[in-house]
């Protein structure tokens, strides 16, 4: 007996050929007697019947299943709106590297076939919450899978700030701007920024400097449930905060920036077979000889 009744198609195609792997899923599916919702904004890319396109939402409420076909951007974009909702959510890798979207799609009915029967682990992921405060009002507020990047809104100019974790002073800095990464995160933009990697499942978020004014500073690690407070009293800019790269919100220097572990996690699933450390050392060249 399956266990998913509903299934998602999500995803928006880098490249065109991406499009066949939705072509070939659909037809899968529909052959199995699952009932398949196809993200609207693919109607501008592929045909299919009108009542079966639905938005990220309605998906995230009917379906039981996500499959999101593209890269570890479309993975993040999905993850932020279904992370509200009960629905489990796999890859289909058609972009680069591919850490979240680990089904390969020239094996992608082989490997979702035993997915769709029922086996498969579980690897809920948490999502981070930014909120901005302006006088003790929150005016603002976004979601991240990955990381929160605070940096100045003019390229090339230093920023200070004040850290207080848990609501006690820890420390100061002057650099480009600075990184709060979730261990999910932790192989994409800290890791970059000299940052270390996580095992998925730690309760921990990395703090990690985008190149400071001193050679002192390193990233932080600190637990999960730990409040991060930002003040920039010093600082004359106007800064951006970035979620994922994928949502922008402008931050005046005088408001307050708080950053924590949101209540949101987005459930996330491999196939039986799937191995984390194996996945890590193949995406970043670690089974590679020196010589």
């Amino acid at each position: 007996m399956i266990p998913f009744k509903c299934i998602g198609l999500i995803g928006l195609p880098r490249k065109l050929e991406a499009i066949e792997t939705h072509q070939v899923l659909y037809d899968w599916l529909i052959k199995l007697g699952i009932r398949v919702l196809v993200e609207d904004r693919l109607a501008e890319y592929i045909q299919f019947p009108v009542s079966h396109y639905a938005s990220l939402e309605t998906i995230g409420e009917q379906a039981d299943l996500a499959i999101v076909v593209g890269g570890d951007g479309n993975m993040l974009r999905s993850a932020r709106y279904l992370s509200h909702y009960k629905i489990r959510v796999i890859g289909v890798n058609r972009g680069n590297l591919g850490f979240l979207t680990d089904i390969s799609h020239d094996q992608v009915i082989e490997q979702l076939s035993p997915v769709i029967a029922g086996e498969y682990v579980d690897d809920p992921r948490f999502l981070l919450e930014v909120s901005i405060f302006d006088n003790g009002k929150m005016i603002n507020s976004g979601f991240a899978v990955n990381e929160i990047v605070i940096t100045p809104n003019t390229v090339a100019h230093m920023i200070d700030y004040d850290v207080y974790i848990n609501e006690l002073n820890a420390f100061s800095q002057r650099a480009d701007g600075l990184i709060i990464a979730t261990p999910t995160g932790s192989t994409a933009y800290s890791l970059s920024a000299g940052g270390p990697i996580l095992a998925p499942h730690l309760d921990a978020l990395i703090i990690t400097p985008m190149f400071p004014h001193s050679l002192a500073v390193r990233p932080l690690v600190i637990k999960g449930d730990s409040p991060i407070h930002l003040k920039f009293p010093t600082t004359a800019l106007d800064l951006n905060i970035a979620c994922d790269s994928q949502i922008i919100l402008p931050v005046k220097p005088s408001q307050d920036v708080i950053i924590r572990r949101s209540s949101y996690e987005f459930n996330l699933i491999h196939s039986k077979d799937y191995d984390y450390f194996n996945n890590l050392s193949s995406k970043l060249g670690w089974s590679q000889k020196m010589f």
